[in-house]
């Protein structure tokens, strides 16, 4: 079996992606988008997409926009357009990738797709970088061999807040996760003027993240 990547990118698409739009419009996340390529005729594409908290006919005022169903606080709506070269789902899919999972949440739209290999992945995220002002890479998973496991995890440092990336920054610049330590957790917190107790717990709550992304990949 040949090597694949899966890949989650997250890109902000705002004013390029109208389910993004859709979402954002009714301050709702959408949940378990689907396309379909030309389903109408050669250049269409339809798109179907689930709001939450969303009441039936809010989104009437769209004309491309239908109403499929609801049931409890959720509502599905399809989406029939004309093909555009510059949606990322659309960018993507120039480079025969198929895109198997897409789903928006604060105003960015989340991509799940498979690459070939890590040149044919480089060359989607530099193209889409060139389009969209911000292209950030959440999780990536290399599959090798017969029993398709899983080698390559890449987190995305946009789990962390600020205050974390710092934390875990400065920590591994004194050496405090060397062995022998070049730094104990006083000597960290110090160089970060706050208390130990602080450093600690911002410690926690970021390795905390990375364990989750990495052994939930």
């Amino acid at each position: 079996m040949s090597s694949g990547i899966r890949a989650e990118l997250r890109v902000d698409a705002a004013g390029t992606c109208p389910v993004v739009e859709a979402a954002s419009a009714a301050g709702s996340p959408t949940f378990s988008v689907s396309r379909a390529v030309d389903p109408g005729g050669p250049g269409r594409v339809t798109e179907e997409f689930m709001l939450d908290g969303v009441a039936d006919g809010e989104l009437a005022d769209d004309e491309d926009v239908d109403t499929v169903f609801s049931y409890g606080s959720k509502t599905v709506y399809r989406l029939t357009r004309s093909r555009d070269a510059g949606c990322p789902c659309e960018c993507i899919e120039r480079f025969d990738c198929p895109v198997v999972d897409v789903h928006t949440r604060d105003g960015l739209l989340y991509l799940v797709f498979h690459a070939a290999d890590m040149e044919q992945l480089q060359n989607i995220i530099t193209t889409l970088r060139t389009e969209y002002p911000q292209v950030d890479i959440c999780r990536l998973l290399r599959s090798e061999g017969e029993d398709g496991g899983d080698d390559l995890v890449f987190v995305d440092r946009g789990r962390l807040t600020a205050r974390q990336r710092e934390v875990l920054e400065t920590a591994h610049r004194l050496g405090y996760f060397e062995r022998p330590k070049g730094a104990n957790a006083g000597e960290v917190a110090d160089a970060l003027d706050i208390s130990r107790s602080t450093f600690t717990e911002h410690l926690a709550a970021a390795q905390t993240k990375l364990l989750d992304a990495i052994l939930d990949g």
